[in-house]
Order: C-alpha cells, then structure tokens, then sequence
C-alpha cells in the first residue's frame, strides 16, 4: 500500500495541506515503520520537547495524537495539552485512545497550522511532528510564525521530521512507499526556517531510524509576516 493514499482525508476548508484519511490504517503502518520502536521514539523526542511538570504544550498537526499523549505523561497531571489537526477523523481516533494514569488532560480541537486558534503566547512548549512536510513549502514559515506567536518568551519548541535515507536505494525505496514528500524532505532547511520565524535554534540530531529533531526557544520579538 502507498502510504501517500493514507493521507488523502477531507481537507480543511482552508488549507491546502494534505490531511490523514485512514487513521487506523496510519497507526498500523506507522508502527511497522519504525520497527517496533515508534514508542521509544515518540518518548524519546517528549523528553527532547524540555516540557516541564505543569506545562502548557500544544501538538501542531497532532495527527492521532500519538506524541500528544505522550507530551501528557512528560508535564504530568498539573499541565494541559492540546492537540491540533485538520482532520475529523484522526481527532474522532485521538480523543478515543486512553491516557496513561498520572498524565496530563488532552484536549483535540480542528484547525490547521498556518492560522492557530490561540492567543498570542499562551503556551510554555510547542510540538510538531512528521507535519511540516505535508504543507506546501511556501506555507511552512507562515506556520513556524504562529507557533512563535503562541509561545511565550521564554517557551520552548521542538519540530521532527522524517529523515530520508542518504543512499540512493533508500530514498527510492521511501518514494515508492511514502511518496517525494518524504524521500525528498529537505531537513536541511529547518534550523534556518525556524531561525528565520524568530526562534533562537538550541540544539539538533537524529532519533532513530527516522527522524531529525530541532529544538529551539522564543527569544525574539514577533517576526513581521
């Protein structure tokens, strides 16, 4: 199965970005992807996020809420966080999976990443995960503005990304199953992305297998549009 008809769902009225159609069918080939390891990964890039007890996070492109629960247990029943996706049917999915006890409350609400429906610096972190590289390129700083918008001075964000395989073989194998969104994810781009959006960039590396993380804080004025 092409991964890329996982992604096709009704799409936001108001953005172009592409949307995951078949949540359960998402969760199962994410967790064959990663090799039995997506959870250690996920944990792995909670603790990257530097979310504290009591923290306000938000998920950008929550998806199944896979990182959102996760982000849950790290800040602990103290905290609130709230994932944010286009698409119906993966918050229907999110907001039936259970939480672990002890975790924060998860709240799910519709909307898209390049106009967040949230106050100016109304969260202490900000995740995203495996989101940017559904959006059109031209839309990806618009989104990291808002996420710098909602952060207070002083939060913290934290953006993963599919790493494409840097063999030639791998990235054609990653274009046959995932399409050239993801053989073809220009990483190399983000620190200077999310520079560019008024983020101060702390730090950067892999998770294995797939990933590449950047963690970053709000040191900046609001940049203009």
């Amino acid at each position: 199965m092409h991964l890329g008809h996982l992604m096709q769902g009704e799409p936001h009225a108001d953005t172009p970005g592409v949307t995951i159609a078949t949540p359960r069918t998402y969760e199962l080939c994410g967790d064959l992807c990663f090799f039995g390891r997506r959870g250690r990964a996920f944990s792995r890039l909670a603790e990257l996020s530097g979310a504290e007890p009591g923290d306000r996070v938000l998920d950008v492109g929550c998806g199944t809420g896979y990182l959102t629960r996760r982000m849950a247990a790290r800040i602990g029943p103290d905290g609130s966080v709230t994932g944010v996706d286009p698409s119906p049917p993966v918050l229907d999915y999110a907001r039936s999976k259970r939480q672990r006890p002890g975790s924060a409350p998860c709240t799910y609400q519709q909307g898209i990443a390049e106009s967040l429906d949230a106050p100016d610096a109304s969260y202490d972190t900000v995740v995203t995960s495996l989101m940017l590289h559904h959006l059109p390129e031209e839309l990806r700083p618009t989104a990291l503005r808002e996420m710098h918008r909602v952060l207070r001075p002083g939060g913290r964000l934290l953006v993963a990304e599919f790493r494409p395989p840097r063999g030639g073989i791998g990235r054609h194998l990653v274009h046959g199953a995932a399409g050239h969104a993801m053989s073809h994810n220009r990483i190399d781009l983000l620190d200077g992305l999310i520079t560019d959006a008024g983020f101060e960039v702390a730090g950067h590396g892999d998770v294995r297998p797939w990933l590449y993380y950047v963690q970053a804080m709000r040191t900046h004025p609001r940049p203009r549009a």
